[in-house]
């Protein structure tokens, strides 16, 4: 079960790219971030085409996930537990049936957070509070399961190619890292640091600055995995090449291969 999380930084101004890639790489399921648009405006029609059954929550113009999957999906749920009154759209799981196990797919787009400090940083804190909830419910669950998506979270200096520069940013301020940590350190594990060690790894190029070109990126798009879902890895990737083509996403795909 080859399962890719991407944030595509809108949907629309980008279907070419992500049909394009889904026609290429055949992900078994796609989480996507970012989506920009409401359910009913989503491009399904040209995805379901291609063999996927979708399904989003969706926010007009900002945030907004997506699960897009070849194989059976059952039990669909949107939005992250604990607050009612949260309207933002960031987070949509399922229950996706392989061959010889069934796993609980959650994705996610974490609030950015900045300006730090500030409300939108209180707002993120509080979401990874949320989160932390969530993730020991799926522990105690007992069932394979991934927490996936764009965290917004540089864990470690070596996720960035200039933390100097994040120093005082939402992505990379001690008390997110902490709470990264703190979801972390019940029992997840987090797949790309499982396979690959070092620096050089990146998800995220900005636009600005010439930033791809000079590889001036940062690791923020991750896989957690419960202990019986990180019993099935078999591989976790990050897709660079993706961000070279014609009008890409700030993101590329990252992906983990499931004996499932």
């Amino acid at each position: 079960m080859k399962i890719a999380t991407f944030n595509i930084n809108g949907v629309k101004a980008r279907i070419n790219a992500l049909t394009d890639w889904l026609k290429e790489s055949a992900p078994d399921v796609a989480l996507l971030q970012e989506i920009k648009s409401v359910d009913e405006g989503f491009p399904r029609e040209v995805i379901e085409d291609l063999g996927y059954t979708v399904e989003t929550h969706g926010q007009k113009g900002f945030n907004g996930v997506a699960i897009l999957s070849k194989l059976p999906l059952e039990d669909v749920t949107r939005g992250l537990p604990g607050d009612d009154e949260d309207e933002q759209a960031r987070w949509i799981e399922a229950t996706v049936i392989g061959e010889t196990e069934a796993v609980r797919v959650c994705g996610l787009y974490l609030p950015n957070g900045n300006p730090a400090p500030g409300p939108k940083y209180d707002y993120k804190l509080a979401w990874m509070e949320r989160l932390y909830a969530r993730g020991q419910q799926l522990l105690a669950d007992e069932m394979p399961a991934l927490m996936a998506g764009d965290y917004n979270i540089i864990p470690q200096p070596e996720d960035a190619k200039r933390p100097e520069v994040w120093t005082d940013d939402a992505l990379f301020r001690p008390e997110s890292r902490a709470a990264f940590r703190k979801i972390l350190n019940l029992g997840f594990t987090e797949a790309f640091r499982s396979r690959t060690f070092g620096p050089g790894h990146y998800s995220f190029w900005d636009y600005q600055a010439g930033a791809w070109n000079k590889d001036d990126g940062i690791r923020i798009d991750h896989f957690l995995l419960t202990p019986q879902c990180a019993d099935m890895l078999q591989d976790c990737w990050i897709e660079k090449e993706v961000r070279g083509r014609e009008k890409p996403s700030d993101h590329v795909p990252v992906w983990v291969d499931l004996k499932a």
